[in-house]
């Protein structure tokens, strides 16, 4: 049985007032993954922006 699989069985044997709780954690963690990688894209921006500002790269990307 999938992991998936598993998390339904138990959400269809839990009783409904525990469910929001349940809901509630789930949209925690999805926001809480989306907050943790744009952390992640702007830390790799200011660490990638001195090379994106040399000349080279210019010349490298003018063709496109």
């Amino acid at each position: 049985m999938s992991i998936k699989e598993l998390i339904i069985h138990e959400i269809e044997q839990t009783p409904e007032f525990l469910l929001q709780e349940v809901l509630d954690f789930l949209r925690f963690l999805k926001l809480k993954d989306k907050s943790q990688t744009l952390e992640l894209y702007q830390v790799s921006e200011s660490s990638l922006q001195k090379d994106w500002l040399k000349p080279e790269e210019d010349d490298a990307w003018q063709d496109l």
